[in-house]
């Protein structure tokens, strides 16, 4: 089998654990990192050939800005007091508990080289936090926190094993350059961000065709992150920089085509690049078990030392994290939802599942110093690492749709209920105005004004169903029946065309270009 051919089949089992996983209640990233290691253990199976320092610009760029799209700027700003406590805070934690640990009972292992095991293993992977989180129907506030360490922590993490690699392979270091380091590549990424945002922008306009735009959103986060890395910057905060600028700028309300061909798009994108990234972690299982061929017995036990630090950790960091938000926001804003109790907390905790982040920094550890000696602990580094990766991604990942449904942690129906009531209001109010403007100016006659108010009302009613009484919400039941209808019937006469169509492509006399036009007209028409 070569390498083409594994790649197919890890895009293949991308699409397949999709609907897997939402049959059986697993996150698909946990299905895809089995699939990986069960690939990874076939003897046929060959060892993925792939440059660790070609990992994260090719996977990270577009997850991140995926990810990114489905926040917001705003939903950060109201969190940033316990995002920067988990993004930050708690990051920096667990590398210095990982590294004195490591450095403790894994022979040969500097501190500084400890240091970077406990970077590269600090940060929960961004994915699959939201992943997992989008498919368990937990609260919006605490997917917005999971979103927003997953998102972030990264560009703490990677600064700080830049530092501590550097540290190793230079034999120096330097707390006031390391803290330097770290000032100047968020200062870096944000301008670089904020750059390839403004000219993504104005690119757009310029383009106009949805499908060219579509084309240069695919561009964009990779273009943030090379741009920041080559000039010393943090490419993960530059392409969630550029994401957020992007995401606050006010697009064509009127655009309707280009919002659903770019959402599904980057549906696809998403989909097809985590399932590599997770397939990738498995398949590099390879990797682990000819570390562990040698020394099996000491290198489980560093590995189960190192997870329980890790896991441990994060728990101590969260309870009082959540205790201490509590406090400061009753205190400060006392209107505000107060996040995080002790049941979800606990999720937060489970939730912190390593991936393609840590896979990728372990792999980029150099083999040798700059004197020319080898990399101390390298081996061992790489089989903990994974060791880490493997347990909280399968283990907690299998086991936090049990965890959830045992807390009863769900999302709070009746604010959401609330939201979307509150939307559909200010929807059927602006359009009202408008009708009430357009009538003014043009004069519409009466019954033209009544049938648009009506479907306006039904507008309303479709969007929310609770801000109309009984009685219309019986008619527009009704209506809707016999629409359905309507629109079933209509399906299948235009389904009829299509095929009609469709069959003149076999006929050698009709132009191939003016049938597909044909056929994208009556698409169109359907899709209306």
């Amino acid at each position: 089998m070569g390498q083409f051919v594994l790649l197919m089949l890890v895009l293949l089992g991308a699409l397949i654990t999709v609907p897997l996983g939402e049959r059986f209640g697993v996150p698909s990233p946990v299905l895809m990192t089995l699939l990986g290691m069960v690939l990874a253990l076939l003897p046929f199976v060959p060892n993925v050939q792939i440059s660790p320092e070609l990992v994260l610009p090719l996977l990270l760029p577009p997850l991140l800005y995926a990810a990114a799209q489905r926040s917001s700027w705003r939903q950060f700003a109201a969190n940033w007091q316990p995002i920067s406590l988990l993004a930050v805070a708690l990051v920096c934690v667990t590398t210095v508990a990982v590294a004195v640990v490591a450095h403790s009972i894994v022979p040969g292992l500097t501190l500084a080289a400890a240091t970077a095991l406990g970077a590269l293993i600090a940060p929960p992977d961004p994915v699959a936090a939201t992943s997992v989180a989008g498919s368990l129907g937990l609260p919006r506030r605490m997917v917005s926190l999971l979103e927003g360490e997953g998102l972030f922590n990264d560009v703490t993490a990677i600064v700080l094993y830049h530092v501590a690699v550097a540290a190793v392979v230079s034999g120096t270091f330097s707390w006031p350059e390391a803290i330097g380091t770290f000032v100047l590549s968020a200062v870096v990424a944000v301008a670089v961000g904020f750059a390839v945002g403004w000219a993504a922008d104005k690119l757009m306009a310029l383009l106009g065709d949805a499908t060219l735009q579509i084309g240069l959103s695919l561009l964009v986060p990779f273009v943030s992150y090379v741009a920041a890395d080559q000039l010393h910057g943090s490419g993960v905060l530059a392409v969630l920089t550029t994401a957020f600028y992007l995401g606050e700028r006010t697009w064509d309300a009127d655009d309707v085509y280009g919002r659903f061909a770019g959402r599904a798009f980057w549906e696809v994108v998403d989909t097809m690049v985590t399932g590599v990234a997770f397939g990738l972690i498995g398949l590099e299982l390879h990797t682990v078990l000819d570390t562990l061929t040698s020394r099996i017995g000491r290198l489980l036990w560093w590995s189960a030392a190192v997870v329980a630090v890790v896991v441990v950790v994060r728990l101590a960091w969260l309870l009082p994290s959540a205790w201490l938000t509590r406090k400061v926001r009753g205190a400060l804003h006392p209107e505000q939802e107060i996040p995080l109790g002790w049941r979800e907390t606990v999720v937060m905790w489970w939730a912190g599942m390593r991936g393609v982040a840590s896979v990728a920094l372990a792999l980029a550890i150099p083999f040798r110093t700059a004197d020319g000696a080898p990399f101390p602990g390298r081996d061992a580094i790489i089989a903990i690492a994974f060791a880490v990766i493997l347990v909280t991604l399968v283990v907690q990942g299998l086991t936090l749709p049990w965890l959830v449904r045992r807390l009863g942690v769900m999302a709070d129906t009746a604010a959401e209920r609330e939201l979307e009531r509150d939307l559909a209001i200010r929807a059927a109010r602006a359009a009202r105005a408008r009708l009430r403007e357009i009538n003014e100016t043009e004069g519409l006659p009466d019954e033209v004004v009544e049938l648009l108010g009506r479907r306006l009302v039904e507008l309303g009613i479709r969007l929310s169903p609770e801000i109309a009484d009984e009685e219309r919400r019986e008619a527009f039941e009704q209506r809707t029946e016999r629409i359905r209808t309507i629109r079933r019937v209509q399906e299948e006469m235009m389904s009829a065309a299509r095929h009609a169509v469709l069959e003149a492509r076999r006929d050698p006399h009709a132009d191939p270009e003016v049938v597909s036009r044909v056929l994208r007209e009556l698409d169109v028409r359907s899709l209306r």
